[in-house]
């Protein structure tokens, strides 16, 4: 599997498919000025195999196919929430998506992991569209945070993909640096683009 620019993993050995899980990620900005960000997740097998509800799923039938449609504001404030199981194991899978309407004016930021475990964590959600949930704020941020970009570029205005160098304001440490080895805050990238909140590296 590469990618872009041609890194790949190495050679397997000898082996045979079982399992795929795929996801798919979107990110729009409406006519209205909201934005969508959508989720689906696909889990396949690569045999038939016996389900009591469904009788048989076939080869490459989904088992569970699950997806999600969040309207957020600029401010990443959850507008509309849409949910749907349109494959599950279970007959009764479907009868929970309802329950995800209670994000409807939640924000999308830190804490976000502990508003879905509080809101659906065990019986009161489904395992599947949590974890959709919790990866789709990372998308919702390359989203606004690359439009928001894009419009301060055009309005020539120098900004490049990601974190508006708005938030880092003094007194005010972005939530972003030491979330990851890039943003880490010793590092160059923060260094360079968020010096006011640089540390110098520990010996």
């Amino acid at each position: 599997m590469a990618n872009s620019s041609g890194a790949e993993l190495s050679a397997p050995v000898e082996r045979e498919a079982q399992h795929f899980r795929n996801y798919a990620f979107g990110g729009y900005r409406r006519a209205d000025g909201l934005f969508d960000i959508e989720g689906r997740m696909t889990d396949t097998k690569s045999y038939a195999f016996p389900n009591d509800w469904r009788q048989t799923i076939e080869a490459g039938e989904p088992l569970h196919d699950m997806l999600i449609r969040l309207t957020l504001d600029e401010a990443f404030v959850i507008r509309e929430v849409e949910c749907v199981t349109a494959a599950g194991p279970y007959e009764i899978c479907p009868a929970i998506t309802p329950a995800f309407a209670a994000l409807k004016g939640e924000r999308i930021g830190r804490g976000w992991s502990r508003v879905l475990r509080e809101k659906f964590g065990g019986r009161h959600g489904c395992v599947h569209h949590v974890e959709m949930l919790r990866a789709m704020a990372t998308v919702a941020f390359q989203t606004l945070y690359g439009w928001q970009g894009r419009r301060k570029r055009e309005a020539g205005q120098d900004q490049g993909e990601g974190p508006p160098s708005g938030e880092a304001t003094p007194g005010r440490r972005p939530g972003f640096i030491d979330s990851c080895h890039a943003l880490a805050s010793d590092g160059e990238v923060v260094r360079t683009q968020y010096p006011q909140f640089y540390e110098v590296r520990k010996s």
